[in-house]
């Protein structure tokens, strides 16, 4: 028999309200009451309308741009939740910023996603859930119970009728995210290929060599996150000098920042497809990008989470 943590209460800031509508709508309740804004000096103030004593809390909140307002939302949020005696207090993050500074790679670094580990869980989180983290080694830089949620399923989904008509392989642009490439490629059943990037000395630009054969191919470049779309961009022009025939392009979080919807836009992609962990603005949304929402895993996760039962096996 399955135990059940309190009736789930969902909570939010000013994130990513349309992923928290759609998760809401996937679990058939109603957003939790609460008012997040600021003072006149920008302060984050907060005013949570409804009771949460000893309820199962959901607190979902991307650390999506801008940063450090929706971390400071999230970590007040949690703070209200635990002083009105929350039963259990879950921080649901689609998307967790400062994950791209997971080591020190350099002298006087700080490990910045350490730190916000650190923060959530001094704040009062009792379970963080998360998804497509940069590195998986951040899971470990929490000391309580961590959901390493994934999209790739989703995302190898959007292309099943696609491979369908022609030849395809799945491209890493880099070697670190071989692993990631090949859970793509197998969910689709498809051959893999990777992109080895090297600088020959200063101020001389990147030579790619790409590992696998992709002449005459279409082929399907897999990411995790896409910032500036820089990678995804030079990536998809050393393919098509290499003879792909056309080139798509996948990740799960669309930060998409400076330059990168004018580099999209004047690439060689046929289509770029990205989730909903980031709200897309509406100035942002161009003809070759494509969303894939994964308010449904979220939404099982939640469940799952409320009732003691397995989250893993959503992915078996």
């Amino acid at each position: 028999m399955n135990t059940v943590n309190g009736d789930i209460v969902v909570f939010t800031g000013n994130s990513n309200l349309s992923l928290v509508d759609k998760i809401c709508e996937n679990l058939g309740i109603e957003k939790g009451a609460c008012t997040v804004s600021t003072f006149s000096d920008g302060e984050i103030s907060i005013d949570i309308g409804v009771s949460v004593r000893g309820k199962d809390v959901f607190v979902i909140q991307s650390t999506s741009s801008p940063v450090n307002d929706n971390l400071m939302e999230l970590l007040i949020l949690i703070d209200g939740l635990k002083r009105a005696s929350a039963g259990r207090i879950n921080a649901v993050i689609p998307y967790y910023g400062y994950a791209r500074q997971d080591r020190k790679t350099k002298a006087r670094e700080p490990i910045t996603s350490k730190l916000v580990a650190n923060l959530i869980t001094e704040a009062g989180a009792d379970r963080v859930v998360a998804m497509d983290l940069h590195a998986g080694q951040i899971q470990g830089y929490f000391d309580i119970p961590v959901d390493h949620l994934t999209a790739v399923p989703y995302l190898a989904r959007y292309f099943k009728d696609i491979v369908s008509e022609d030849d395809f392989v799945v491209v890493s642009p880099d070697l670190g995210g071989v692993t990631r490439t090949r859970k793509f490629a197998n969910e689709l059943n498809l051959p893999i290929a990777i992109i080895e990037k090297r600088r020959p000395k200063a101020n001389v630009s990147e030579v790619m060599n790409i590992i696998g054969d992709v002449e005459g191919k279409s082929v399907i470049l897999v990411d995790d996150i896409a910032d500036t779309a820089g990678t995804i961009t030079k990536a998809a022009d050393a393919l098509k000098a290499r003879g792909a025939k056309k080139v798509y392009g996948a990740a799960t979080h669309g930060v998409l920042s400076g330059p990168a919807i004018e580099r999209l836009k004047n690439s060689s992609l046929e289509k770029f497809v990205i989730t909903d962990t980031i709200e897309l603005p509406e100035e942002k949304k161009i003809d070759k990008i494509d969303i894939v929402s994964v308010s449904p895993i979220f939404a099982s996760a939640i469940k799952r989470i409320n009732t003691s039962q397995s989250v893993s096996e959503m992915f078996e």
